[in-house]
């Protein structure tokens, strides 16, 4: 039986018919499960290239199809995580907005909307709707391995509930509770966020912040906002919530971090764990399970993870390593799969590597010829141990070999690695790689072979292969693992197996073998604007984009070469379908970097500095005020950049085929070499952030 999961919006990329907001349907995705086995599984936005995306995941259901050989008729159910009656109401809103359009339950929605892109007709009894957190706990509990457990689910909030408790015994899952939108610890740890001038999707920098804070300062402040209930409930008091934004100013988002702030993220991390902690401890009694299913957003929380864990609470735990909302496609798609099966032998997960393979010989080969002008490659026989060779002489390198990851974390397929021990790797990764605050940790991989040696573990947990626990660094290795381990003492561990992933051990031990670390510095393969990358054409923009010296993809190491203007100028220029060109009228009162909460649209530090090298003066700030800026902004979330007017109008006239010189000529730049320089440089920044595509 082949069953589709699915997961996230009703619009398609360039569309938005239903005013859906970012936090509803994110994070898309697709997953195939053949005879019970999953076979392939991507996100969308590793396809689309819009982070957290709430689109309508076709590119990630063509991919599934296509890579296994399959088309659409060969599916025998096609299972979205969602309630249908929630998308009914969907549905229903958008008719008594317009009218016109027609009512539409939507199941017939989906169908139509299938069936037109793929062409063909689809049997309604095909199309099987699963409850967002029912889909979490089947994400969680199939894939443990574990014949009984308790399973969690915690998020923000996914057809409006919070979370759920289920009890988990053979095939079936049974409910215990549920949790209401009011209750949610992930809008409880979201408006934290906000506070500290972050927003949704940020979560993970506040719990990477909270490490450098004091949890006791703001205990008493935190200890007003909510109460522990018998039966392990809970309640939120939204009015002292609010009453927290009087005595607490909340941070700017471009303004630096004081220690009010990190003492603030303590406070919010204790008191997730705490109330979570009391929910686990009440049901654990309950129920006497000893083994723990996780999933939903708040699961990505591995401080709390790695805390629940250490405690001892549960012999094991098994965290699904799609946690947020994507994961609820593989959970739809396997609880189709075990309401066919009366009895179903459930193996522990062990890896996630299912997306694309971007390790072609002749697909790199192909793509270096076209950036011959900005690169220079060789293929390696042993392409191994030549980076780890690299990595013990002091490079960052860009990783992409293999199939990609399902989730969130880049497990060794798609990521930047280093050295762990030089304690300036961390500076040098955030400043000019991945562009973020100093403070953001980075993950150690070590062989799973090695990992008692180096990090304090439980005695009944030996693996770690999906970045989900918090464990601490040895004593005698936290001044050896300098760039790995956080300012507490831990690190967000990932264990490598030789059975699941032979190529990525390969390259830890060759490191091994030349420094004697089994441990590498690993990272999302990314920079600040953009997924992880997913293709091989993804990877090389990255490479090109970035502070990276050295790109290994597949069997090739790529290095830069110095590429000339006429080189750049030659590049084909196009917007991504996220993108929309207009006008505004904004002060300009900072970096104006675009890229957060709170951040102006102004011109950018390096166009002044470009301008300030040839003695054009800026022009006074009560003048800018009246200026209508021209803006490129990332419709989805909100990210813009103000441009300077020639720039503006080469981008309403490129189409994907005129090259950058020619768009001057079209769009009437006037030709002397100054002039020119600063547009190139514009069109440099808007292609580091991802608001425009160059190509060969």
């Amino acid at each position: 039986m082949i069953i589709a999961g699915l997961c996230g919006g009703i619009d398609r990329i360039n569309e938005n018919r239903f005013g859906v907001l970012q936090y509803s349907f994110h994070d898309a995705a697709c997953a195939l499960v053949e005879n019970g086995e999953v076979t392939a599984a991507i996100e969308e936005e590793r396809l689309n290239r819009i982070k957290h995306t709430n689109k309508y995941p076709r590119e990630a259901l063509r991919f599934c199809l296509e890579s296994r050989g399959l088309g659409l008729n060969d599916v025998d159910c096609l299972a979205f995580g969602i309630r249908e009656s929630y998308l009914d109401g969907v549905m229903a809103n958008r008719y008594n907005m317009a009218p016109s359009t027609g009512l539409q339950r939507g199941r017939q929605f989906l169908q139509n909307m299938i069936e037109e892109d793929f062409h063909l007709r689809l049997n309604p009894k095909r199309f099987h709707f699963v409850d967002h957190h029912f889909a979490h706990a089947c994400s969680a509990y199939y894939p443990s391995g574990f014949d009984q457990a308790l399973v969690v689910t915690i998020d923000g909030v996914g057809d409006s509930l919070s979370g759920s408790v289920y009890l988990g015994l053979g095939n079936k899952l049974e409910l215990l509770q549920t949790f209401s939108e009011q209750q949610s610890l992930g809008f409880f740890y979201l408006n934290i966020t906000r506070y500290l001038g972050y927003d949704l999707f940020d979560e993970y920098k506040v719990m990477g912040l909270a490490p450098y804070g004091d949890g006791q300062r703001f205990a008493h402040v935190f200890e007003q906002l909510y109460e522990l209930l018998p039966g392990g409930q809970y309640r939120f008091n939204a009015e002292r919530m609010n009453r927290l934004w009087q005595s607490l100013p909340p941070r700017h988002s471009n303004g630096d971090f004081s220690q009010e702030d990190k003492d603030v993220a303590m406070a919010a991390q204790v008191t997730l764990q705490r109330i979570f902690g009391h929910v686990l401890e009440y049901y654990k009694g309950m129920t006497g399970m000893e083994n723990l299913c996780l999933a939903g957003g708040v699961a990505l929380n591995c401080r709390m993870n790695g805390e629940i864990l250490q405690k001892g609470m549960f012999r094991q735990i098994f965290v699904q390593p799609a946690a947020h909302d994507a994961g609820i496609a593989l959970g739809a798609a396997l609880h189709c799969h075990h309401q066919q099966q009366s009895a179903c032998c459930r193996k522990r997960m062990r890896h996630v590597y299912w997306g694309g393979d971007c390790s072609s010989d002749a697909e790199v080969e192909s793509l270096l010829r076209k950036w011959d002008k900005f690169v220079v490659g060789e293929r390696m026989d042993d392409a191994c141990s030549v980076a780890a060779q690299m990595m013990s002489e002091g490079t960052i390198i860009g990783w992409a070999r293999g199939r990609s990851e399902f989730g969130p974390r880049a497990l060794g397929n798609r990521s930047i690695l280093a050295d762990p021990r030089p304690a300036e790797h961390k500076d040098v990764i955030n400043a000019l790689v991945k562009k973020r605050e100093a403070f953001r940790p980075f993950a150690p991989s070590v062989l799973e072979e090695y990992v008692e040696e180096f990090f304090e573990i439980p005695e009944n947990a030996k693996s770690f292969p999906f970045m989900l626990f918090t464990m601490p660094v040895r004593e005698k290795y936290r001044s050896v693992l300098q760039a790995i381990t956080h300012v507490d003492g831990s690190a967000r561990l990932q264990t490598v197996s030789r059975q699941d992933n032979e190529d990525y051990w390969r390259l830890i031990n060759c490191f091994r073998e030349l420094t004697g670390i089994p441990v590498l510095l690993n990272t999302s393969f990314n920079n600040f604007a953009e997924p992880i990358v997913e293709t091989a054409a993804d990877s090389l923009v990255c490479f090109l984009t970035t502070g990276l010296r050295v790109l290994v993809v597949g069997n090739w190491i790529v290095k830069k070469k110095q590429a000339s203007s006429d080189a750049l100028l030659s590049l084909k220029l196009d917007l991504p379908a996220y993108t929309k060109l207009g006008e505004m009228v904004a002060p300009i009162n900072g970096t104006g970097n675009g890229s957060g909460p709170g951040a102006n649209p102004a011109p950018t530090r390096r166009w002044w500095n470009l301008l300030a090298r040839f003695s054009r003066p800026r022009p006074a700030v009560e003048e800018e005020k009246k200026q209508p800026l021209k803006v490129i902004s990332n419709t989805f979330d909100k990210r813009m950049m103000a441009v300077r007017d020639e720039v503006f109008r080469m981008l309403l006239v490129s189409d994907g085929y005129q090259n950058i010189q020619e768009l001057m000529g079209s769009a009437g730049v006037e030709s002397n070499p100054i002039t020119q320089l600063v547009c190139l440089g514009e069109i440099q920044e808007l292609w580091e952030r991802r608001l425009v595509s160059l190509s060969p």
